[in-house]
């Protein structure tokens, strides 16, 4: 504290601020950085660790150098490295025999050297000498073997590498035909087996998959909900893949015997379609899927955009065939798509299926339509239990769907028919009660099929002359009774598969019927002038119908769900894959 000038009146001072005095200075404090350097260094653990990681990663890297030694070894005395692994080109690879299907080997001979494009179905190395695969293609498997030694020195290498193949991997083996000691029970060819010379890999499977293709081979839950998309266990502890599952894995599921039988058996009912309408002069047409209003009525519909306005798919090609016939085309038919908007999730009901139409000008009779549709049922079930590869096709499916090979037919060449009157006669003899102007409920109809088959011995008839109030506007009345109409529907096994009629060809006819229509239609209407236009300016007299080819599938094979007899199936549900 400086004196004050009260207490020293005769002394005088001069006051300097600290900062004027550059030669004085402050004592200075170590940077803090200085300080803590020796906290920041390495705990004893720490080093201990670092020292454990750079041992490790050296004996790491000294193991992978002898691995890849013990490798360029290996490779360097592999007598076979040029036999197996995968393939560089097709042409690479060519065999100099041409290539094989397994389908022609049930018929082989004896040492006969043969090369096959096939899946791996399965691959299981036995001993360090062998190993054993399982090749499929479609629906036929034959056992591999692949053994140390022999004219081509197979090297262990390779008898290793081909029991490693990830199952579904596609390769090209060629080898020779031989007969096994003892019949193979695994597989379809039983009498040979294929003795492997080379294989080589052509496209490689993931080693996890989604579902393995050899649980789909099992038969499928019967009565399931299939909310579910993991696998079930069955009695045995394997898994059973249930519907859902299958479908959202279709590219597997559609891999076994079962699906490749009933894909082809599909195939077969549409050529057998496609012969008996060439055998009797149909003209081909391929007709829109796109209509600018709602039409048919009946069934919902789904509407699009298009462009800057509305269109719909169609329900049936049932107007561009009736307009075709207006054509003066005598007789039509096509195969395409059907669609229908409804919430329906049935066992057979899809919002997309596949459709068989026909139409065709009739002479005196209607009925000359309903005995066509008859004898064309009639050629293609028949075809299906008499042709030997149909034959066959079915004994797969009856493998996994017990029942398939069992569909009745009537030795006559006509088929079973019934009026609708007598239909609710029968039904009403049993017990069940049933309108004679009411339509016919699923229940009703299951009932009559299980009548039907034991009192006729058939699983296939039709109902002719359903009440006209459960038909289309545009299907024509029976002139003595308008009551009932001249129409008809197709049954398996208890379910519709086609619905048909004669037409009303008459335009002012028609035009009545659409007004009085429940709701009632106008016939001048964007949506249907172009159609009834057709009828004014004359049109002779036709029928015909529409069969679905999904359900002629499902019920000729008694499969439990029409999903199983469609690829790709579209529900309420369901829109991919």
């Amino acid at each position: 504290m400086l004196p004050s000038s009260n207490q020293h009146p005769h002394l005088s001072y001069a006051y300097y601020p600290m900062a004027s005095q550059p030669d004085r200075e402050l004592p200075s404090r170590a940077k803090q950085e200085e300080t803590e350097g020796d906290t920041n260094a390495p705990s004893k653990n720490a080093l201990k660790k670092a020292a454990r990681e750079k041992d490790k990663a050296e004996k790491a890297a000294k193991r992978q150098e002898q691995e890849q030694q013990q490798k360029e070894q290996a490779e360097a005395t592999d007598t076979s490295k040029h036999l197996y692994g995968p393939i560089q080109s097709a042409s690479d690879r060519r065999p100099t025999q041409g290539f094989t299907e397994l389908v022609e080997l049930y018929d082989a001979k004896e040492d006969q050297e043969v090369t096959v494009d096939a899946r791996i179905h399965n691959a299981r190395v036995q001993s360090a000498k062998l190993a054993f695969l399982v090749l499929r293609e479609e629906a036929h498997t034959i056992q591999a073997v692949v053994a140390e030694g022999g004219s081509n020195r197979i090297s262990r290498q390779m008898v290793k590498w081909c029991g490693g193949i990830n199952a579904e991997s596609i390769v090209r083996a060629t080898g020779l035909v031989k007969q096994p000691k003892e019949s193979v029970t695994s597989t379809s060819i039983t009498n040979f087996e294929l003795h492997i010379e080379s294989i080589y890999l052509i496209s490689e499977a993931a080693q996890m998959l989604p579902v393995q293709v050899k649980d789909c081979m099992r038969a499928p839950p019967m009565n399931e909900e299939d909310s579910k998309d993991e696998p079930e266990m069955d009695s045995q502890g394997l898994p059973v893949v249930s519907l859902n599952a299958r479908l959202n894995n279709r590219v597997l599921d559609g891999r076994t015997a079962a699906n490749q039988a009933i894909f082809q058996l599909q195939s077969g009912i549409s050529n057998l379609f496609i012969e008996f309408m060439n055998q009797n002069h149909f003209t081909w047409i391929n007709s829109s899927r796109l209509a600018g209003a709602a039409t048919e009525g009946g069934a919902g519909v789904f509407e699009i955009k298009y462009f800057e306005t509305k269109a719909y798919l169609t329900q049936s090609p049932q107007f561009f065939k009736q307009m075709a016939i207006a054509m003066d085309m005598k007789r039509v038919c096509e195969i395409g798509p059907v669609f229908r908007a409804e919430n329906s999730n049935t066992h057979r009901h899809l919002t997309e299926f596949t459709g068989l139409d026909f139409e065709m000008v009739i002479k005196n009779d209607y009925h000359e339509v309903l005995s066509f549709g008859e004898k064309l049922m009639l050629y293609i079930i028949r075809n299906l239990q008499e042709r030997a590869e149909f034959k066959r096709l079915t004994k797969v499916v009856d493998q996994i769907f017990p029942g398939a090979g069992d569909f009745k037919l009537p030795s006559e060449d006509s088929a079973a028919r019934l009026t609708f009157a007598e239909a609710v006669k029968l039904l009403n003899e049993a017990g069940i009660e049933a309108g004679e102007f009411d339509d016919l409920s699923t229940p009703q109809e299951k009932a009559l099929g299980r009548i039907m088959r034991e009192k006729y011995s058939t699983d296939f008839y039709t109902i002719d002359k359903y009440p006209s109030a459960v038909r289309p506007f545009y299907t024509m009345p029976d002139p003595a009774n308008p009551q009932v109409s001249n129409s008809y529907d197709f049954f398996m096994r208890g379910q519709e598969i086609m619905s048909g009629a004669q037409r009303i060809h008459d335009y002012k006819q028609l035009c009545e019927r659409m007004r009085a229509n429940d709701p009632p239609l106008d016939p001048l209407s964007e949506g249907f002038r172009h159609y009834t236009d057709a009828f004014k300016y004359g049109c002779a007299p036709h029928g015909g119908g529409g069969l679905g080819l999904n359900r002629i599938l499902q019920f000729y094979l008694g499969l439990p769900d029409i999903r199983f007899a469609t690829m790709f199936p579209r529900d309420p549900g369901r829109l991919a894959p």
